[in-house]
């Protein structure tokens, strides 16, 4: 999921019900115990970078008419369909779908997308799925961050129980941890620094009374960040409470595209200019100074989808095996802009624009709807 120049509004008002899990103040569904903290601290466990090999892509075909209503939930289908296409072109695609949904979603993504029966309640895979760690031995791990359906605003009794499946599937060990989050809201460069909001992580939706310090310490346990740059983002405006993964994003270790939203009416305008002053201030964990390059939104986006919370913007791209996934809004400058620019972060991977309207009519982008498997 992601917050961007527009907002998932859309979510939020047609999923006021809260299901699944309820957490005790201050409590996450599988806090850890003193013992599983110091294996994992033994383990030396670390995210690698998005960039570097995969061994597999996973996401969820669970859209459905509850959540985005019947004249969206077609073409969310076919354009999510659409992105788990590409991606198979580069590396293989694992998707979750509902048993009833499971025919649809192979005839619409093709013999190259391993379909998989499993319950889910959307298609935010980046959130619900487990985020791949390894440790010094080069073993992998999921870690699982205890989805609540982004601080309770969605039902996901089903999307709760994504990470342990996704690593079940897999056959690797899952990790608990002492928060609650999602992967949107965690970016890293494989080298120890990671960009995270504080309205999405230090939200009381989330972790109540949970601080800087010892969010830090957590992350440090079972990622192997070493320092945080920390983002304010802004709260209550998306589903998500502002994820990191449509404001800045690492193209390399030292060097970080991030959005502007140039429009002075934008509740995301004031937000945005702040993250790139700290973005440009910013030391990473190895003392390098971040080179940040301004990854500007389009100007107009097609008319079909268009609405207050369409997430128009660049920045929630896709790097896979050989490739960058990315949206085009059919603004022939500013999608050519966004191309030249990845192309130049991304040398020797080809750069493939989708149309996913649809999906970014609920808020949402590529992204948002993948989770790598490191090789």
């Amino acid at each position: 999921m992601d917050l961007g120049p527009s907002s998932r509004r859309l979510a939020l008002r047609r999923l006021g019900l809260i299901g699944g899990l309820a957490l005790a103040p201050g409590m996450s569904v599988l806090a850890g115990t003193g013992a599983r903290a110091e294996a994992a601290d033994a383990a030396g466990w670390r995210m690698p970078d998005e960039a570097e090999r995969h061994a597999a892509t996973w996401m969820s075909f669970g859209p459905s008419e509850d959540v985005w209503g019947r004249a969206l939930l077609r073409p969310v289908r076919e354009h999510l369909a659409g992105i788990a296409r590409a991606i198979a072109a580069f590396e293989p695609v694992r998707l979750f779908a509902r048993e009833e949904d499971v025919a649809l979603a192979r005839r619409l993504c093709g013999a190259g997308v391993e379909v998989l029966a499993q319950p889910v309640d959307d298609l935010w895979m980046r959130d619900t799925g487990p985020v791949f760690v390894r440790d010094r031995r080069g073993r992998m791990a999921g870690v699982d961050f205890n989805f609540n359906g982004w601080g309770g605003k969605q039902v996901h009794a089903h999307d709760a129980e994504v990470a342990a499946a996704v690593a079940d599937e897999v056959g690797v060990t899952r990790l608990e941890s002492t928060l609650v989050l999602e992967g949107g809201g965690i970016e890293v460069d494989g080298q120890g620094t990671a960009i995270i909001t504080e309205s999405c992580v230090l939200n009381a939706n989330r972790n109540p009374g949970v601080g800087k310090a010892e969010a830090e310490q957590e992350l440090r346990r079972l990622l192997g960040i070493e320092k945080v740059i920390w983002l304010p983002g802004i709260a209550g405006k998306d589903i998500t409470d502002g994820h990191t993964d449509f404001y800045a994003r690492f193209t390399q270790p030292g060097t970080v595209v991030a959005g502007s939203d140039e429009d002075p009416a934008s509740y995301d305008h004031p937000v945005t200019r702040r993250h790139l002053e700290i973005l440009r201030g910013a030391i990473d964990a190895r003392g390098r100074r971040l080179k940040v390059i301004v990854l500007p939104g389009p100007g107009s986006v097609r008319p079909a989808f268009e609405r207050p919370e369409f997430a128009a913007g660049y920045i929630n791209f896709y790097v896979c095996n050989g490739a960058v996934i990315a949206p085009q809004f059919g603004d022939t400058r500013s999608d050519a802009n966004a191309r030249a620019i990845l192309r130049e972060q991304f040398p020797g991977r080809e750069i493939v624009q989708l149309d996913i309207d649809a999906i970014a009519a609920g808020g949402g982008g590529i992204h948002c709807t993948t989770q790598q498997q490191p090789a």
